[in-house]
């Protein structure tokens, strides 16, 4: 099978420059041939890739979506047995629509797609989705992974509105906001193949937790005065720590008491089984974020959660953020104990927080989301 990325984007948004990143740092060494496509006769940036000695089949006789059935298809073939190439890489037109090259390249046997990437230029994106509504969310929507270009040149307001419109159409992919210059093109590469993001971190980190309360939850009976039948799951303390476990344990157990028991001043009868499935007691939120925070910000959100009950009963937050002066902040915290340092940038700013009963919408503000 031959891999095939497809790099789409808007006229102008910066596919070619991100391109030639990837080429000169990730895929190393891999042997490439780029098909572009042109809208018009010329195609300009045709040469200029060729110094990085690729091949190229340029088709100048009119955008892909006007193509697919016949020429499309045609040259692909004729790339695959005339050069048998580790990776294709398609810049399609900038108005072409991402679907139609999608659904071209699967209807070529021994094709792999591997990335569909939508670049757009964050300080464009409220006018181009005004005036080329059809092309540019077809773009969005389509896409597995969506870079933002000029990121490190527009107010953060305008970045977060470009975001959220982004959004909008697609809720699911990974969004790139990290300018590209604070980034390898193997970290590029590596978020177009394998995109994370805050979502999947979050569910990875819920799926640990479930399974420490489950494998807990086999070795106990009915009769157990253990910490997890008391609803504690602060796991990386100390065994004495019981004054943060009584301050929080009344966030976990009400799943079985009727609506009007508000006050959530219980104790549990153990004179019978009392066993919830993890899935109703463990709760997630995972979200991006392009903001910039000190690491006095985020210490300070961290304290908070240890301190106010009304963002639920949080039992782990991780995260990778944007600093000061092109510094990223990597943050752990668990329930008493919090650890903030510099670390390598990432694609995006990340932030995870799981426990019991999450205030998803407290959690956000609190980090200014």
């Amino acid at each position: 099978m031959t891999k095939v990325d497809i790099f789409s984007g808007f006229l102008g948004a910066g596919k070619t420059t991100l391109i030639k990143k990837l080429i000169a740092d990730g895929y190393n060494g891999a042997k490439l041939v780029l098909i572009e496509n042109e809208f018009g006769q010329i195609g300009i940036d045709g040469g200029f890739l060729k110094e990085a000695g690729i091949e190229i089949t340029e088709m100048n006789s009119g955008c892909i979506c006007c193509s697919l059935v016949g020429d499309f298809g045609t040259a692909l073939r004729e790339v695959i047995e005339k050069f048998s190439p580790d990776r294709i890489l398609i810049e399609p037109s900038g108005v072409g629509k991402l679907s139609d090259v999608v659904a071209a390249v699967k209807r070529v046997d021994g094709t792999e797609i591997c990335g569909t990437v939508t670049v757009i230029d964050a300080s464009k994106c409220r006018i181009y989705l005004k005036n080329f509504k059809e092309f540019y969310e077809n773009q969005i929507k389509y896409a597995g992974t969506i870079i933002l270009s000029r990121t490190g040149n527009i107010a953060q307001d305008k970045l977060d509105q470009a975001i959220e419109l982004i959004r909008a159409i697609n809720d699911h992919s990974q969004i790139i906001t990290t300018p590209w210059d604070e980034l390898s093109g193997v970290q590029i590469l590596k978020a177009i193949e394998e995109p994370l993001t805050a979502a999947d971190m979050a569910a990875a980190l819920l799926e640990a937790e479930k399974h420490e309360h489950e494998h807990h939850h086999h070795h106990h009976d009915e009769d157990c005065d253990c910490e997890e039948c008391k609803g504690h799951h602060h796991h990386d303390h100390d065994d004495d720590d019981d004054d943060d476990e009584d301050e929080h344990e009344h966030h976990h157990h009400h799943h079985d008491h009727d609506e009007d028991e508000h006050d959530h001043e219980h104790e549990h009868d153990h004179d019978h089984e009392h066993h919830h499935h993890a899935d109703e007691v463990f709760d997630s939120v995972g979200f991006e974020t392009s903001r910039h925070f000190t690491q006095d910000e985020i210490k300070a959100a961290l304290a908070s959660l240890d301190e106010n009950a009304k963002y639920g009963m949080i039992l782990r937050s991780k995260g990778i953020v944007a600093g000061e002066n092109g510094e990223w902040i990597h943050f752990d915290y668990v329930p008493g104990e919090s650890d903030v340092r510099t670390g390598a940038a990432d694609v995006s700013g990340k932030i995870v927080v799981i426990g019991s009963e999450v205030n998803k919408d407290a959690v956000k503000a609190l980090f200014g989301i």
